[in-house]
């Protein structure tokens, strides 16, 4: 797993050059809300500025969501963007073990994948992670 100052293989370019990026929480640079419909869960990330949103939009895709919710999520993960609001949605299928009635799940409703997706690290440019409000002191 990637960690703020982990280095990325050399550049093919600079052989010579090692990048370091620093590598966040989403938690650190967006609010989420989260819901459910039937066995369909719907997860919503509202950035804190432009920068931010241009940075979750580059790192947390559909395919990136569904393997962070592993066995979780059994079906696809679809991604909307509403860039007036800097916000993503992402919907969740079969996602909560068939629904509220039927499912054994102790969260049946999906109300915690807006926090356990905040829990995902990404690696940000520089100037978005010296602005991110939320983040907490190392």
């Amino acid at each position: 797993m990637w960690r703020q100052g982990d280095t990325r293989p050399p550049d093919p370019c600079r052989p010579n050059r090692v990048i370091v990026v620093p590598r966040i929480q989403l938690r650190d640079l967006c609010g989420a809300r989260s819901g459910d419909k039937g066995d369909i869960s719907d997860v919503s990330l509202f950035a804190d500025d432009e920068a931010a949103y241009e940075a979750i939009r580059a790192e947390v895709t559909a395919a990136r969501v569904k393997d962070h919710f592993g066995s979780l999520v059994q079906g696809p993960v679809e991604r909307f963007e509403a860039p007036n609001v800097w916000a993503l949605k992402f919907v969740l299928y079969d996602a909560l073990g068939g629904g509220a009635p039927r499912s054994l799940r102790a969260d049946n409703l999906g109300k915690t994948f807006g926090a356990n997706l905040l829990r995902l690290w990404i690696d940000v440019p520089d100037e978005v992670a010296a602005g991110a409000r939320r983040r907490r002191a190392p």
